[in-house]
């Protein structure tokens, strides 16, 4: 299917794609760690947003700045930051969410060269009217910085065609999702990981002609669904996050949805058009599905994830956690045990972000299959 190739070449070097796409139009290149950096404003400023997740490489010079507890988000974005792999960067958002990010957005603001830096104090509780109100002004807040740091205004005119884009991206990756819970099987576990992996970086306006020739392709000539397949839902934090995928797929199950904060939690969910556009953006990053490191009930995070395995028919949940990354761990025993009161099996991998424990994955993932 030729219609992916672009996904897997921007997946596997996604500065690259950055960097060049920076040279040939012109354009300012903004970074973030987290998916509450609001993709509708950074499009609308005609910039190209890009999730920083680490290269992976052997981290030595962060080590000077972080402990050596903190996840390997945190280590391998410092370094690369100042390895100078990250020199092309106009500009950095650091949305509040867990400690570290926190944390890390202070020593990179010191040490980091990557143009000018931006916090956005966003609520922790999310489920009171005040925090409604004091996200808009987060949001409005943003945008006023924006234009300041970009030296342009960001019209609402430029926000409403920016929710439009990211809307129309939603829902065709919603259409994608839905086809393969549907079709388990039927497009390799390969390509979504590679498809899911270039949403967070490649240009919006570039990426959602492919997306959409991809589905015309798929849907022309849908798959039978594997009525024998195991149906597996993925879910936690991830920073290079391995190709679980194909793991899963070779093990005789399909990843069928996730609840992933590179996955659906970001790229799920769409801004209501009818209301003021800052409103609208509002809305959707206090709506959407929760993270960790939100706050919305005590169960919020339990019930969704149940909903979605009830939903999806899964078989079995797979928790691809950090390693370090506390917001996840505190969730996970409570999750765990909302899951088996439905008959849900669960297993538990953690990730340190060395390649070399992709074999570990692949065994466990095996064995967990074998179970189900």
């Amino acid at each position: 299917m030729n219609t992916i190739q672009p996904f897997h070449a921007i997946s596997a070097d996604p500065l690259g794609y950055a960097r060049q796409w920076k040279g040939r139009t012109g354009r300012p290149v903004i970074g973030s760690l987290c998916s509450y950096a609001p993709d509708e404003l950074i499009l609308a400023a005609r910039a190209l947003g890009m999730r920083i997740l680490g290269q992976g490489a052997a981290v030595a010079k962060a080590d000077a700045h972080i402990q050596a507890y903190g996840c390997s988000l945190v280590r391998g974005a410092l370094e690369d930051a100042l390895a100078g792999k990250l020199d092309f960067i106009d500009g950095m958002i650091f949305p509040h969410t867990c400690d570290s990010i926190q944390r890390l957005s202070d020593i990179w603001r010191l040490n980091a060269d990557t143009g000018f830096h931006l916090d956005a104090l966003m609520p922790v509780k999310l489920n009171t009217a005040g925090a409604r109100d004091y996200m808009v002004d987060v949001i409005g807040k943003l945008r006023s910085d924006l234009e300041t740091a970009l030296g342009r205004s960001i019209t609402d005119t430029d926000l409403s065609w920016a929710i439009d884009v990211t809307n129309q991206i939603r829902l065709g990756l919603q259409t994608l999702y839905e086809y393969r819970r549907d079709h388990p099987g039927a497009m390799r576990g390969a390509d979504m990981h590679a498809l899911l992996r270039a949403a967070t970086v490649m240009d919006r306006e570039d990426f959602l002609p492919v997306l959409t020739a991809l589905l015309s392709e798929l849907t022309a000539r849908p798959g039978p669904a594997d009525k024998h397949v195991k149906r597996v839902l993925l879910s936690g934090g991830v920073c290079q996050l391995p190709d679980l995928y194909t793991i899963v797929e070779d093990a005789g199950g399909a990843v069928i949805w996730d609840d992933l904060c590179t996955g659906a939690r970001h790229l799920l969910g769409c801004a209501d058009t009818r209301k003021d556009p800052v409103h609208a953006i509002a809305d959707r990053y206090a709506n959407r599905l929760i993270c960790p490191a939100k706050h919305a009930g005590i169960t919020r995070r339990g019930d969704e994830l149940a909903r979605l395995a009830r939903e999806t028919q899964a078989q079995g949940v797979i928790f691809l956690f950090l390693k370090f990354c506390d917001p996840h761990a505190f969730d996970y025993p409570y999750l765990k045990q909302m899951l088996a009161a439905q008959h849900i099996d669960c297993l538990l991998l953690e990730w340190d972000g060395r390649p070399t424990a992709d074999e570990q994955l692949k065994t466990r993932c095996e064995a967990f299959l074998e179970m189900l």
